[in-house]
């Protein structure tokens, strides 16, 4: 501990009141320096093969939350309680009195978050802690924070470490500033609220506290640090975009670089698969729920694909050339990536190839292990018997990514995903969406602002229907305005007319089961156009102007997509009629969620566009307000300069 503050000392390092006395009157402190001394502490000491995280809960005795063990890839950790393998979507509340449209933590529960606070520390330093400093953010975009919590949580303390960038105290610039700082005390979730996972903000004047209530990574080390940068831009004036990004290389050398967001569930991970052939080398394109028909396609070629981002990617000022395109810059420094659709071994051969022989240890999350083991991605640990958890995680660094970008892309196809469940005559639903559609920007903005989450969501603790996410996708983790970040994306869309927006669907076309083959699809068909615009026969209005432009063919390597898979209506099983009632379903959603962002603060160009959606407007009436164009890319010399990095 003496070490610690004497390195700050010299380096003129100032740490925030409350955090210096948590640290100097705790029972014992040890500083982590790296990922790895993290892993060794997670078992108790690399010695142990096995270790049980368990707290003494007043009135009600030991409890153990985690079971840690240590495999020949990393670390293993499983809850003992179902509930905590899944983000609950609403872990947030705000405990200070700045502008926000969430939830204050007194209106939540009901008690004044002061006490608690106390209440907090108090437990704290009654600890053995472990605390480390962390860069959340990357390539000095975003701030330093610091970590504290207790010793025996090790592996949470080593997840957050590989998802935001670990700091030597020593490495630390001086005078650096510590602008955020997460305090992990996970026995209040039994004591104060009834076992759930619960995250508070607290924005101070210079510090934004974090108070970590559980240990599940997701509300927390995850989205908890997100609602951090989100904090940073909103004062800023830039976003932190909810996406995956790749750049794709089409087998004739075309480079095509995607960004997908989309609400937990849209396909973000999924953006970063290859695709499955069969046995006998076709691709299956879906499977009718209805009769059982399969449809398959033959592709001599796939694309190939550089990785950009998982999930989080900086939008900031200094990457952009304001040349028309929006360039993106990866926020983390790992991903937690869901495996829940490898279920067998060879789903997806490269992810498997990461995880069972990586570069450096890694943190799996309910997969099924016992000690020196090696974890596999689809051992997916039972939260019932024959019922496997939906939420299996890999916390996988970036270096050991091959072939991964790491400088700052322009993006020239910006899709939005949504899990769509089934939609037939009988049961219309909004699984209406096509292969994937383009969107005028004007309804490319509407799409975020709504943010669906979507069918049977496996992230999350959830009730089934459709809910809303809201802007961008991520508004469950901003901690400001909503009007405030609608109008930086409006804003960030209308100054970026040569990316280009599509809508795509996952899960379920109709009666059709599809997974994730359509963003993959998409991502081969639209790699292989490169510079080459749609043929003005290829699209039309579709039938519900929400979704912006279908498509009347498709054509991938002179193997046709059937029509039912992009007009829905032309299922047999759904018709006009079940295609028109699941379009009424989704309107009726759009209106009643857009009618949040009608402030007076609204941009009046955002305030148009939600009047036409509210008025039924037509696609015409959408590029009246926005003007959009087909053309998907074309080439500055800053763009050859960027793909020349890899030669």
């Amino acid at each position: 501990m003496d070490s610690l503050f004497k390195i700050l000392s010299e380096k003129n390092i100032q740490l925030p009141g409350n955090v210096t006395d948590v640290l100097k009157e705790c029972k014992s402190l040890t500083v982590f320096n790296t990922t790895d001394e993290l892993a060794d502490a997670s078992t108790n000491g690399k010695q142990n093969n096995e270790f049980f995280v368990k707290y003494d809960i007043p009135g009600k005795g030991e409890y153990t939350e985690a079971v840690v063990h240590r495999v020949k890839n990393g670390i293993s950790a499983n809850y003992t309680e179902p509930y905590m393998r899944r983000r609950d979507p609403g872990t947030m509340s705000i405990a200070d009195d700045l502008p926000t449209d969430k939830k204050h933590f007194s209106e939540k529960y009901g008690f004044t978050f002061s006490s608690i606070q106390e209440e907090t520390f108090d437990w704290l330093k009654k600890q053995d802690l472990a605390c480390f400093f962390y860069f959340a953010g990357r390539e000095n975009i975003g701030s330093v924070g610091i970590a504290i919590a207790p010793a025996n949580a090790a592996f949470f303390a080593m997840g957050l470490s590989m998802l935001q960038q670990i700091l030597a105290p020593q490495d630390l610039e001086e005078k650096t500033e510590v602008k955020s700082v997460i305090f992990v005390a996970p026995v209040f979730r039994h004591t104060h609220f009834d076992g759930k996972q619960v995250v508070v903000h607290n924005r101070t004047a210079n510090v934004h506290e974090l108070y970590a209530y559980n240990l599940y990574p997701g509300p927390s080390a995850k989205k908890g640090l997100y609602g951090v940068l989100l904090t940073q831009g909103e004062k800023e004036g830039w976003i932190t975009a909810h996406c995956s990004a790749v750049q794709s290389i089409s087998p004739y050398d075309n480079i095509t670089t995607f960004m997908h967001e989309g609400a937990s569930g849209g396909g973000k991970s999924e953006l970063h698969q290859h695709i499955i052939r069969e046995v006998d080398g076709r691709v299956l394109i879906g499977r009718n729920r209805v009769n059982g028909e399969e449809r398959f396609i033959s592709i001599p070629r796939f694309c190939s694909f550089r990785a950009v981002a998982d999930d989080m990617a900086l939008c900031h000022p200094s990457q952009q050339k304001k040349n028309g395109k929006l360039y993106i810059l990866d926020a983390e420094n790992a991903w937690f990536v869901r495996v829940d659709s490898v279920k067998e071994y060879g789903d997806d051969p490269h992810l498997e190839k990461a995880t069972i022989s990586p570069d450096k240890q890694l943190l799996f999350l309910n997969i099924d292990t016992v000690p020196q083991s090696t974890a596999l991605i689809w051992d997916h640990i039972m939260d019932e018997p024959g019922k496997p958890c939906p939420n299996p995680r890999v916390i996988l660094p970036r270096s050991n990514v091959k072939n991964i970008v790491n400088h700052p892309v322009g993006v020239d196809i910006r899709s939005f995903g949504i899990r769509t469940p089934m939609c037939s005559r009988e049961n219309p639903s909004y699984g209406i969406v096509g292969l994937f559609h383009i969107l005028p920007p004007a309804l490319a903005w509407l799409w975020r602002l709504v943010s669906p989450r979507g069918h049977n969501n496996p992230s999350i603790v959830g009730t089934g229907a459709m809910e809303s996410e809201g802007v961008g996708s991520y508004w469950p983790f901003a901690t400001g305005k909503r009007v405030t970040h609608a109008n930086l994306l409006l804003d960030q869309i209308v100054k970026t007319p040569r990316t280009t927006f599509t809508l795509v669907p996952n899960q379920n076309i109709g009666v059709w089961q599809v997974g994730f083959k359509p963003q993959l699809l998409m991502r081969e068909y639209l790699t292989r156009r490169g510079v080459a615009r749609l043929r003005s026969d290829q699209f039309q209005p579709a039938r519900c102007s929400l979704l912006g432009y279908e498509l009347n063919y498709l054509t991938i390597e002179s193997s046709k997509i059937p029509t039912r898979f992009l007009k829905v209506y032309n299922q047999i099983e759904v018709g006009t009629d079940g295609y028109d009632a699941g379009a009424e379903i989704l309107q009726d959603f759009f209106k009643k969620e857009l009618q949040k962002y009608l402030k007076e603060d609204l941009y009046r160009t955002g305030k148009r566009i939600i009047d036409a959606c509210l008025s039924n407007a037509t696609l015409e009436e959408y590029n009246e307000i926005i003007p959009m164009s087909y053309q998907y890319s074309f080439s500055q010399i800053e763009d050859y300069e960027q793909n020349n990095d890899f030669i």
